[in-house]
């Protein structure tokens, strides 16, 4: 492995909602990440993606979202809580690929307006991770009354966050570290 050769983590913000809190804390999260030494990210909105509902898993890749999976170290998937569960949106996206997830580490970022800041949609989120051969991290970020941690332009009001966020992105590098060695230097069988 070439110790040398940045890591690459984007940052998916997973909902396509007018006036999307959880858009602050995943330009929050891509900034932190973009600031490591060592690091490349890339923040992917989907949003902006052309997103085809007349068919589902890989028949609707997108070329360049698996062009970035497939390069990818490991990824940060932002989602607000949408009554205990994620976007539809989200999962129609992440199903569009499959051996570019394969042993790469994976950390959710939860929001939400409510006190428990996406702890539900985390849990909801884990077991498709782990299906999509992504290996998530223990520690996870939760923005819980995201209306009261940013202001309107999308400025962070509570620093703690920052400190959340730090202890969330050692664990995910480490992780990404770990994983690229053993794609790359063990063999599987």
């Amino acid at each position: 492995m070439d110790a040398n050769r940045s890591l690459f983590i984007p940052v998916i913000l997973g909902t396509v909602r007018k006036g999307r809190m959880s858009q602050h804390a995943a330009k929050i999260v891509a900034g932190e990440l973009g600031n490591r030494e060592g690091v490349e990210t890339d923040l992917i909105d989907i949003a902006a993606m052309p997103l085809p509902t007349g068919d589902a898993g890989e028949a609707i890749k997108n070329a360049d979202f698996s062009a970035k999976m497939s390069r990818a170290d490991a990824l940060v998937v932002v989602s607000p809580e949408y009554n205990h569960g994620y976007s539809g949106l989200l999962k129609h996206v992440l199903d569009s690929c499959l051996k570019e997830y394969i042993h790469k580490a994976v950390g959710i970022v939860g929001v939400s307006a409510g006190p428990f800041g996406g702890t539900r949609v985390i849990e909801n989120l884990l077991p498709v991770m782990r299906e999509l051969g992504l290996v998530t991290i223990f520690w996870d970020v939760n923005f819980c009354n995201v209306h009261k941690v940013f202001a309107s332009d999308g400025k962070l009001l509570d620093d703690s966050y920052i400190r959340r966020i730090d202890k969330f992105l050692k664990e995910l590098i480490w992780m990404a570290k770990t994983l690229r060695h053993g794609r790359e230097q063990i063999a599987l069988n």
